[in-house]
């Protein structure tokens, strides 16, 4: 007995080539990300010589919007929350947003649904947000009252 289904049925249990077909961007994107942030959870960004030090911050003194983000990383890698918001807190934002957003698209992407999710196709406002929050986020860091922005 076949089953057969369609862009918008969901898999059932004799569906596995199938499913291995639908997900496998999802889980490919996935096993990037974790492989990233294993060797970051591996060699310490804290330990000098590892990673090239940022050139905004070298030869202008400014933190950047990534400033602090590797060493936000291997905090979430080592389980401290505390360390990682510490060090980069719009990093952290971002590792958030990124596993929800790849949680949904999963499952969609498993159950054979296409498209966006609830119509939350990004448009200019969105972006223009975005790039709104991340310049507030860097010039706040390097105003003397942003201190706790550091990395």
């Amino acid at each position: 007995m076949t089953v057969e289904t369609t862009d918008t049925a969901p898999a059932t249990a004799h569906d596995h080539p199938g499913l291995l077909r639908r997900t496998a961007v999802p889980l490919g994107l996935l096993g990037g990300v974790a492989a990233a942030f294993a060797y970051v959870g591996t060699v310490d960004p804290n330990q000098p010589g590892h990673y090239p030090a940022c050139p905004l911050l070298q030869i202008f003194g400014i933190y950047c919007p990534g400033c602090g983000g590797l060493r936000s990383a291997h905090a979430i890698v080592h389980g401290d929350l505390t360390a990682a918001l510490g060090a980069n807190a719009l990093a952290v934002a971002g590792y958030a947003l990124f596993a929800v957003g790849w949680t949904v698209w999963a499952v969609r992407a498993a159950r054979g649904l296409r498209g966006v999710p609830f119509g939350l196709r990004p448009g200019r406002a969105h972006l223009w947000t975005l790039g709104a929050v991340v310049l507030v986020f860097t010039v706040v860091r390097n105003l003397p009252l942003g201190g706790f922005l550091h990395p």
